[in-house]
């Protein structure tokens, strides 16, 4: 019976040496958001010898970590219920399909998870200073910063500027992105296309959201492949772009659609009222081409302000690329569910293609739509003039 004991006690030993345990995301309860957490930064590495079975790492123990190959360290934010964030296992899957390299996860969840958001961006220097500590340990063992990327997302992307900065702008690669109304699934599509050098970007100054969305930047388009417009300079040449700056910094801002292959195709919708007073409202456009095929485009981010003889520019997104458009419809709407009906009266709308601005701007005078009407009518050349 004693070496019945003795041989269990062997064998369970040998396996405690043998099996590899998986480290798990921090997950939390909305209970713990409520309540607050403290800080814990923990480092998840997966590798292409561990795809899907995270070790822990840290400045002591690397694990499978190989120094001489590219890391990047993906970075999440504000996390108010303590949810793990969704997007996570399917971007390091596919960053591990696209290249051989050390995928970090930094899981800060405690010290992300509460309903303060600035409870969590309080503590962002503080997992910024963690991962520098990491990451000079990795450059003591021969690593190198320009093969060290950092992506984050909302809080993550603060973060990985923090990291940024405390190197100098000496990092590989740094990609921020923060919220967008987007699944996790097209956000990963988004940036695995731009890791095949098949994503471009266009970057204008912009500062805002807002002047994204009032056309002052651009967007990125999509993979080749998917017969998508590609616009701005490779994602894979961005070094070359930002030393041309001083302080070398964009932004760019990312805009997709609901379904593969996530193409958006951007108009300017121009329009002059001649309305004797103020309108507040919202404009849906339809564009039909002369086969009958249309597409739709509800500009209803915010409410847009029409006043006399003041011209509104709209950024209008639609999902289709119409070549030669034949109809345009415009609705007005308030959004206001009981109360009278308004008329918003056109003196000029101008339709002008972001996508591709050497298509000749389309015109219409002398409009009146009734509001949450419909109104449908053929456009014009606008004049050279006004081109």
């Amino acid at each position: 019976m004693l070496r019945l004991y003795f041989l269990i006690s062997l064998l369970c030993l040998v396996r405690s040496d043998t099996d590899e345990i998986c480290l798990s995301f921090t997950k939390l309860s909305f209970h713990s958001a409520v309540v607050g957490t403290g800080l814990n930064v923990k480092l998840m590495l997966y590798t292409r010898r561990n795809p899907t079975c995270a070790q822990a790492i840290n400045s002591t123990v690397f694990g499978n970590l190989n120094v001489t190959k590219k890391t990047t360290f993906l970075v999440h934010g504000f996390r108010p219920t303590g949810s793990p964030p969704v997007w996570i296992g399917d971007l390091v899957q596919g960053l591990l399909s696209v290249e051989d390299i050390n995928v970090v996860v930094v899981d800060w969840n405690r010290g992300a998870t509460t309903v303060i958001y600035s409870h969590a961006s309080n503590k962002t220097r503080k997992v910024a200073k963690v991962l520098k500590e990491f990451i000079d340990q990795m450059l003591a063992e021969g690593a190198s910063l320009d093969h060290i990327y950092m992506i984050g997302v909302s809080l993550g992307a603060h973060i990985s500027g923090f990291v940024g900065k405390m190197y100098n702008g000496k990092l590989g690669r740094i990609t921020g992105m923060q919220y967008f109304k987007c699944d996790h699934q097209r956000s990963v599509y988004l940036y695995l296309s731009s890791l095949r050098e098949s994503c471009t970007i266009t970057a204008y100054p912009c500062d805002s959201y807002r002047d994204y969305r009032n056309g002052q930047c651009a967007t990125c388009g999509m993979p080749q492949k998917e017969s998508c417009p590609l616009v701005g300079y490779y994602a894979d040449n961005w070094k070359d772009y930002l030393r041309q700056k001083d302080p070398p910094m964009t932004k760019a801002f990312f805009d997709t659609a609901e379904e593969k292959p996530f193409c958006i195709y951007h108009y300017f919708v121009d329009i002059i009222t001649w309305n004797k007073n103020i309108r507040r409202g919202s404009i849906t456009i339809k564009l039909r081409d002369r086969a009958g095929n249309t597409t739709e485009s509800k500009i209803n981010h915010e409410p847009s302000t029409f006043q006399k003889y003041h011209q509104v520019s709209l950024l209008a997104r639609f999902n289709q690329d119409l070549d030669k458009v034949a109809a345009i419809s415009l609705m007005f709407s308030t959004g206001s569910v009981i109360g009278p009906k308004y008329k918003l009266r056109i003196l000029r709308m101008r339709l002008r293609s972001l996508t591709h601005p050497e298509r000749p701007q389309l015109c219409r005078y002398d409009l009146v739509l009734m509001e949450n009407a419909e109104t449908v009518f053929q456009p014009i050349l606008c004049p050279k003039l006004q081109m």
